[in-house]
């Protein structure tokens, strides 16, 4: 079972560059964020001709994440518990019946939280930087929950987290953003120290090996990149994963997302 996360950056504008993809790629399940459509604007039949079933969560214009699955869905989550009030969809989350058993998966869309600075000149006083660190420990409070049930759970998504300098094509660049704050690296590791694995650093870690690349300055030819999307596994789907591959030649393409898609294998 290949499962596959991938920010597009409007499912619309981006449409064929995505079925392009899913042509060759052939993935199980694929986690979209960034999506940028209601749910009645989303373009089911692209996708359900190609055989999946489809969930989608979308807001007009702006987050939204959905999820592509060949299996079909036992049960569908929408938002992410712990603020009824928040309007923006960054969750969805899905039972799969699997081949051997139900496996859990989640398409996250976790918020940017830039800018950080209020006008006091303070990086990690602004609003939106607030809103993010709150998500992130929902986020946290969630999955712990989840994770009692001890069954496969995949955690896909663009976290908007830089995870180390090596992640990054020059770290003093991003010291005072919200992606490379010391804040946000306590708070993503907080989330992992739950039990959770990054695929990636698990089957392969190389230093500089990234999922997105500004549509600014020339990024993806100067090969200016950062690594932020990110598969975190249970131990249950951990022990199954057998290897990660990301997708970079994709965005060198027509009309392509500025992020590209990360996708692992797993005997599931």
């Amino acid at each position: 079972m290949e499962i596959a996360s991938w920010n597009v950056n409007s499912v619309k504008a981006r449409l064929s560059a995505i079925t392009t993809w899913l042509d060759e790629a052939k993935p199980d399940i694929v986690c979209l964020q960034e999506t940028k459509t209601v749910d009645a604007g989303f373009p089911l039949e692209a996708f359900e001709e190609r055989g999946y079933n489809v969930a989608v969560h979308g807001q007009k214009s702006y987050n939204g994440v959905a999820l592509l699955s060949k299996y079909p869905f036992e049960e569908i989550n929408a938002r992410l518990p712990g603020d009824e009030d928040d309007p923006q969809a960054r969750y969805l989350e899905a039972v799969i019946a699997g081949q051997n058993g139900p496996v859990r998966v989640a398409s996250i869309y976790l918020p940017n939280g830039n800018p950080t600075q209020n006008p006091d000149g303070e990086p990690g006083h602004h609003p939106k930087y607030a809103y993010k660190l709150a998500w992130m420990e929902r986020l946290r409070v969630h999955t712990a929950r989840l994770l009692k049930f001890e069954e496969p759970l995949i955690l896909a998504g663009d976290y908007n987290v830089i995870p180390t300098k090596d992640d990054v094509y020059d770290a003093a660049l991003w010291a005072d953003n919200a992606l490379f704050l010391p804040q946000t690296h306590a708070a993503f590791n907080a989330l992992k120290w739950l039990g959770l694995t990054s695929a990636y650093e698990q089957v392969d870690g190389r230093p500089h090996q990234y999922t997105y690349w500004d549509f600014q300055g020339g990024a993806w030819p100067k090969n200016h990149g950062i690594r932020i999307d990110h598969l975190l596994l249970s131990g249950q789907a951990a022990d199954q994963l057998k290897a990660v591959r990301i997708d970079s030649h994709v965005r060198g393409r027509e009309r392509p997302s500025d992020h590209v898609p990360i996708i692992g294998q797993f005997e599931l």
